[in-house]
This record gives structure tokens, C-alpha cells and sequence, in this order.
């Protein structure tokens, strides 16, 4: 994710904060020193409550990390590729590869609620236990509030709806039990389009009657909806690639480019030829070494564009899509990388260019297959 530096690894696995996590402490710290902890124990200096406040909030961040990285195990332990986990101002993302089996997809989904159920029933507990044997103790209420946060947060994550997490299971379920995951995709999206605009609605409904967290409420319920929908297009489009190979959806030949050239020689002898703003480049044996965009070539001031070579300026191959001809497209879709924006493929053969797949050549290729299926059916 933009916008984020890398705090670490846990099982090879690199840990990552966004900027806005630290936004997000310092709000949780206000609302829990200002107004929860002086309604439970009043009568505290605000010194006190300002450092409990500030212990509270860092650790709630440290259950949201517990949570992703029980994603991340559990998908580790079953084989599937985990790319990094980032703490944002929404809470925690996981980015891995797809699971492989229905059965795979629910054990990697459930982990993180099950682990932040977890995390609340132990706080809790502790907390009880705590305040009991001392009477208006801050460990105890910090531990309580903990508590509940985190059932809370494991109970919210497990609705039936994408991105969250029961989205997730609900989804390992419908394809356990139809064979389909392009339709258990499609149908846990809706699901998440429907709870988010009521997410949206409540929210906003509570921030006019004067409760300022319900702003919060909607920003998330607007980020739920607009995520799920993103994913039920994918499922569209991965029910109409079925079976489609990169061979057949790319666009060839592919315009390259030598990658020891300068900027200026390359945008006269190459990119202005070509009519893709994508360009795959070649090293000295002819093999694909990375791709260039034209807005990082013309990105280049014009008086250094005869001394920067164009590789200084590519995306590198090991951020680089590539898959041969005989690939099913959907199965390039799932591996790819974040070098380069938007949906390029660069299809290989024998460590060559041969073709390029875009976004406009998923496009094409799904309202193709879509009309044909249509004429069929009439």
C-alpha cells in the first residue's frame, strides 16, 4: 500500500505501517482519555489518563496486528503465498495469493476473528479479575476496554460480507458447496454492497443526531462497498475469462525497446511507433528485462533525456507480470504484481515478448464473450 514503510517481518512475512496509523492512535488515545476512562474511574489526574489512554490505544493496534498475522500464518501453513501485512486507519490487510481449495480459503478467513475473539475473552477476563481484587484500578478498565474492543472487532469482521472477513468465509462455503467460486465471489460481494450502504446510511443518520463516531461509521461502510463491488466485477470478469489463455486475449505483436538506449532515442524509435502506453524492454540477449511506461518517459525533464537510459526509468522484470501462452488469463490475474499500474501481462515464450494483455484487452475480450453468450442464448 502507498503511503506505507515496512516495521519489520514476522514468518519472512513483511510488516507494514500506513501513515494514517498513527492518526488513528492519536483518535482512539483522545476518545479513550477524554471520555471512556474519566466515566469508569473518575476523579484521576489527566496525566494518568493520557498515558493510559496512549498504552490503551497502541494496544488495540498490537490485537489488529495479532489479527492479520493469524491471516498470515494460517495461509502460510497452507501453502499459499503471503506478500506482505500493512496496518491502516481501516485496520489490517493481508495481501496473498488466492487459495487454492474451498477448504484452505474458510481456515485462512476465520483466523483472524477466532484470534481477536480470542485476544477480547483472555482481556476481558483478566480485566474482571484485575478490577476485582482492586477497585478502581486503570489496569483493570484499560484490560476491560481492550476486552471488549476486540470482541467487538471479531464479531463486526465475521458479517457475511466482502472485505471482511466473513465475507471471506462466506464465500469458502458457497464455492465448498457449489464448485463455483466466481459465483460464491459474486455473491459475498453483494453482500458486502448491501452492508456497506447500510453501514453508510446508520452512520451518517448517527453523525446528524450528534454522535461524532458515526462518521467513522460510514467512511467505513462507504470503503465496504466500494471494495466489494470491485471484487464482484472481478468475479464477472473471471466467470467470462473461464478458460481463455493468454495467447488468445493479448495484443500482438508487442512493440519493444532496447533497454540500454537513452529516453530521447527511445521515445523516437520506439515509443512513438507504438500504440500501447506500456512498453516491454529487451537486455542485450533479446530477453524481456522490465517494462517503461510513457508517463515515466516523459516524466524525464527534456534536457536529461539524452543522458538517462531507459532502464533508469522502467519498472524492473522482477515487478513484472509475465506468464506463457498456454496460461490461463484468470490465472495471471491472481499473481499480479504491484511495479506497474492497472491490468499488463506480459506474455513470454522462451524468455521473449510475444504479446502484452491490458485492461483494454480484458475489456474487449469479456464484452466479446459476453455478447456471443447472449446471441447463443437468443
Amino acid at each position: 500500500m502507498n503511503g506505507s514503510i515496512q516495521m519489520g517481518r514476522v514468518y519472512g512475512v513483511p510488516l507494514r505501517m500506513h501513515w494514517s496509523v498513527p492518526v488513528l492512535v492519536v483518535l482512539l488515545a483522545y476518545g479513550l482519555g477524554h471520555d471512556t476512562l474519566p466515566a469508569w474511574i473518575p476523579g484521576l489526574s489527566p496525566t494518568v489518563y493520557t498515558l493510559a489512554a496512549a498504552v490503551g490505544a497502541v494496544l488495540l493496534m498490537a490485537s489488529l496486528l495479532v489479527h492479520e498475522i493469524a491471516h498470515a500464518a494460517t495461509a502460510l501453513r497452507k501453502q499459499i503465498s503471503v506478500q506482505d501485512v500493512t496496518l491502516w486507519a481501516m485496520g489490517g490487510m493481508t495481501r496473498m495469493d488466492r487459495a487454492t481449495s474451498a477448504r484452505a480459503a474458510f481456515l485462512v478467513a476465520v483466523s483472524g476473528p477466532l484470534a481477536s475473539l480470542v485476544i477480547g475473552g483472555i482481556a476481558l477476563g483478566a480485566g474482571i479479575g484485575v478490577a476485582a481484587a482492586a477497585h478502581r484500578s486503570v489496569p483493570g478498565a484499560l484490560l476491560i476496554w481492550l476486552g471488549w474492543a476486540n470482541l467487538l472487532l471479531g464479531a463486526f469482521n465475521l458479517l457475511p460480507a466482502s472485505p471482511l472477513d466473513g465475507g471471506r468465509v462466506l464465500q469458502a462455503l458457497l464455492w465448498w458447496r457449489t464448485g463455483d467460486r466466481d459465483r460464491a465471489d459474486r455473491a459475498a460481494g453483494r453482500g458486502g454492497q448491501v452492508v456497506g450502504v447500510l453501514l453508510v446510511l446508520g452512520g451518517w443518520l448517527a453523525f446528524a443526531r450528534g454522535v461524532p463516531g458515526g462518521l467513522w461509521l460510514a467512511l467505513v461502510g462507504l470503503f465496504m462497498a466500494l471494495t466489494a463491488g470491485a471484487e464482484r466485477q472481478r468475479a464477472v470478469i473471471g466467470s467470462a475469462l473461464r478458460g481463455v489463455r493468454l495467447g488468445d486475449a493479448m495484443s500482438s505483436p508487442v512493440a519493444t525497446g532496447s533497454d540500454w538506449l537513452a529516453v530521447d532515442r527511445f521515445i523516437d524509435e520506439v515509443a512513438l511507433q507504438s500504440r500501447h502506453s506500456v512498453l516491454p524492454l529487451l537486455d542485450f540477449d533479446g530477453r524481456l528485462s522490465g517494462l517503461v511506461s510513457l508517463r515515466r518517459l516523459t516524466s524525464v525533464p527534456a534536457e536529461r533525456r539524452a543522458e538517462v537510459r531507459v532502464r533508469d526509468v522502467a519498472v524492473p522484470l522482477s515487478q513484472v507480470t509475465t506468464g506463457s501462452p498456454d496460461e490461463l488469463v484468470n490465472d495471471a490475474l491472481d499473481h499480479l504484481r504491484s511495479g506497474a499500474a492497472g491490468v499488463r501481462v506480459v506474455v513470454v515464450d522462451g524468455g521473449r515478448p510475444v504479446g502484452i494483455v491490458t485492461g483494454g484487452d480484458i475489456t474487449r475480450l469479456v464484452q466479446r464473450r459476453q455478447m456471443a453468450g447472449g446471441s447463443r442464448a437468443a
